[in-house]
C-alpha cells in the first residue's frame, strides 16, 4: 500500500445548530412572557423591527393565517387544518354587502338608544356614569410592613417601644411569624426581655390578629382570644395539636374535657383561624395565567381553537427604510443593514412557524383528549409524547418543547398542555387507564365513605378491579398520599368523632 498524501471528495450530511436555528428551538419552548421578553429586546436591538400598532379590526379581518381557528372533530384531519391559510367564507362577510340592511338583534333598529362614537369609562356613551364594576376600582393593599408601622405609630407613644415595634416588623418572615429570639432581640438592643415580650404582646392584636408569634399555637392563641374563646378546653386542645395533627379525637376529648360534640365544634373554630395571617399581604403581586390557546364550542358540536392574540406579537419589518437608507450608506452600514433585515425576516418567520406548531399540536392534543372535555376527568385517555408526534408527524423533543410552559382555556378550565399526559395503568379487560382518572376515582371512593364503612387500600384496590383497573395496593396508597388523604385509621377516628 503506497503512502502519500491524496485528495478525495465526499458526500455526508449533517446537522448544523446556526443561531437561527437555535433561536427558533428557544422559542418553540418559551412561554408567552419569555417571548414577549425576548421580543421587547429584539425592538431595542433592530432598527428594522417595528411593532404592529395598526388599529384592532374584527376578528374575522385580523386574523393572520397562523392564527386562524381550529376546528377539531373526529372525522377531522389535524395536519391539512394546521395548514389552512384562508378564512372559512362562513365566517366572513361579503365584501360588497350593504351594512345598512343587516339586521342587528339589539340594535337601534330594536328601539335601544343610539351609541356615541366616542365611548365613555363602562362601555357608555357618557364619561360622567362609571359603570364599572368594584373589583375594577379597588385600591390595591398596602404592603404589611406599611399597614402594620401605621398601626404601630397610633399604638405606641414611647419612642423606646417604638423602636422595638420597629425591630420586630422588620425581623417578620412572609408568613407573619417571627422567626428570631425575642431573648437574642433584647440582647441585640440592649432593652429587658420583659419589655420586649410586652410590646410582642400588644402587637399581636394588631391587624391581622396571630402576627409576630413564635409558633402556630401562639398564633392561634392570639386569634381565640381576639374572639373570647381561649378558655381552658380550648387551651388543652392548643397545647395538644399533635394529637389533632394525627386525628387522635378520642384521646382530646379526654385531655380536653368535653364530649364528641364539643370537639367537633372546637376544631370548627380552630379550622376558620388563619395559620398565616401575614401570607394574605404578600408584597409581589399575583402573576395572571394567561392561556395561549383559546378553545369553544363549534356550531356542529366540534371544538374550535385559536392562537390567543393577546400573547402573539405582532412585529413588522421595515423594508422601506431599508430600501431607502442602504443603498446611500457606507459598506459597513450596508453589511449592518442586511444583517438585521436578515435577522428581523428569520424572526418573524419564526414567530409564525411557532404559532402553527402551536397550534398544531393542541389540536391534536384536544382531539385525542376529547373524551375529557366532554365527560370529565373521569374519561381522561393515557397519553405520551410519542402518540402525539406520530399523529403530527414531528420529534419527540418537539412536541415537548411546545407543551412546556403552554396553557389552553377549556370549557373546563385552564390547563398545561402538559397535563393531558398521564401514564397508562393496565386494565384488567386489556384496556389501560389514565394514571390521572385512577387519581380521581380513588378521591371519589373516599369521599363516598360512611362513617360505618371505611375504605381501607385494600377495598379500594377491589373496588378498583372490580371495574376494569389492575392496580397494586402500594400504588393506592401512593396515589391516596398524593392527594393528602388520610389512612383509613385516621379517617375512622375522625369520622366516628364527628357522628
Amino acid at each position: 500500500m503506497a503512502l502519500g498524501p491524496r485528495l478525495d471528495l465526499r458526500q455526508t450530511q449533517a446537522l448544523v445548530m446556526t443561531p437561527q436555528l437555535r433561536q427558533a428551538i428557544k422559542l418553540l419552548q418559551y412561554s408567552n412572557t419569555e417571548v414577549a421578553s425576548f421580543v421587547e429586546e429584539e425592538l431595542e436591538r433592530n432598527p428594522l423591527l417595528e411593532r404592529d400598532e395598526r388599529a384592532e379590526l374584527p376578528d374575522t379581518e385580523r386574523a393572520a393565517p397562523d392564527q386562524q381557528p381550529e376546528r377539531i372533530s373526529e372525522l377531522a384531519d389535524v395536519a391539512q387544518l394546521a395548514r389552512a391559510e384562508t378564512i372559512p367564507t362562513e365566517m366572513v362577510a361579503p365584501l360588497d354587502a350593504d351594512l345598512g340592511e343587516i339586521y342587528d338583534a339589539g340594535g337601534p333598529a330594536d328601539g335601544a338608544p343610539q351609541t356615541s362614537s366616542i365611548i365613555g369609562r363602562g362601555g357608555t356613551g357618557s364619561f360622567e356614569v362609571d359603570d364599572r364594576g368594584i373589583e375594577e376600582v379597588a385600591d390595591e393593599r398596602r404592603p404589611l410592613r406599611e399597614y402594620l408601622g401605621e398601626q404601630l405609630r397610633l399604638s405606641f407613644n414611647d419612642h423606646a417601644d417604638r423602636m422595638i415595634g420597629a425591630h420586630l416588623i422588620a425581623l417578620l418572615c412572609p408568613a407573619g411569624r417571627l422567626t428570631a429570639d425575642p431573648t437574642a432581640i433584647a440582647d441585640a438592643m440592649a432593652i429587658p426581655l420583659e419589655r420586649v415580650e410586652a410590646v410582642r404582646a400588644r402587637m399581636m392584636r394588631f391587624d391581622p390578629v396571630g402576627l409576630f408569634a413564635r409558633d402556630l399555637q401562639e398564633c392561634l392563641s392570639a386569634q381565640l382570644a381576639e374572639r373570647n374563646r381561649l378558655d381552658p378546653a380550648m387551651a388543652a386542645l392548643l397545647d395538644n395539636l399533635d394529637l389533632l395533627a394525627r386525628r387522635d379525637l378520642r384521646r382530646l376529648s379526654v385531655v380536653c374535657g368535653v364530649d364528641a360534640e364539643d370537639l367537633a365544634d372546637m376544631i370548627s373554630e380552630i379550622r376558620c383561624l388563619d395559620p398565616k395571617p401575614g401570607a394574605n399581604y404578600d408584597d409581589a403581586p399575583a402573576q395572571l395565567l394567561v392561556p395561549d390557546i383559546l378553545m369553544r364550542a363549534g356550531p356542529e358540536g366540534d371544538w374550535l381553537l385559536e392562537l390567543n392574540p393577546d400573547t402573539m406579537p405582532r412585529l413588522l419589518v421595515n423594508e422601506r427604510f431599508y430600501a431607502r437608507v442602504a443603498p446611500r450608506a457606507r459598506k459597513e452600514d450596508r453589511l449592518f443593514l442586511a444583517e438585521q433585515l436578515a435577522s428581523a425576516n428569520w424572526l418573524v418567520r419564526s414567530l409564525q412557524q411557532r404559532a402553527q406548531t402551536i397550534l398544531k399540536v393542541a389540536a391534536e392534543i384536544i382531539r385525542q383528549q376529547d373524551s375529557f372535555i366532554r365527560y370529565g376527568v373521569a374519561h381522561l385517555r393515557p397519553l405520551i409524547l410519542r402518540d402525539i408526534a406520530e399523529a403530527v408527524e414531528m420529534h419527540e423533543s418537539t412536541v415537548s418543547r411546545v407543551t412546556a410552559n403552554k396553557y389552553i382555556a377549556t370549557p373546563r378550565g385552564t390547563f398545561e398542555l402538559k397535563y393531558f399526559f398521564t401514564t397508562a395503568i393496565p386494565g384488567t379487560g386489556g384496556e389501560s387507564h389514565s394514571a390521572e382518572a385512577v387519581r380521581y376515582r380513588i378521591r371519589a371512593l373516599i369521599d363516598a365513605e360512611a362513617a360505618d364503612d371505611i375504605l381501607s387500600d385494600d377495598a379500594i384496590v377491589a373496588a378498583l378491579r372490580d371495574e376494569g383497573v389492575d392496580i397494586a395496593r402500594r400504588t393506592v396508597a401512593k396515589y391516596r398520599e398524593a392527594l393528602r388523604i388520610p389512612n383509613s385509621v385516621q379517617r375512622r377516628r375522625e369520622k366516628a368523632a364527628l357522628v
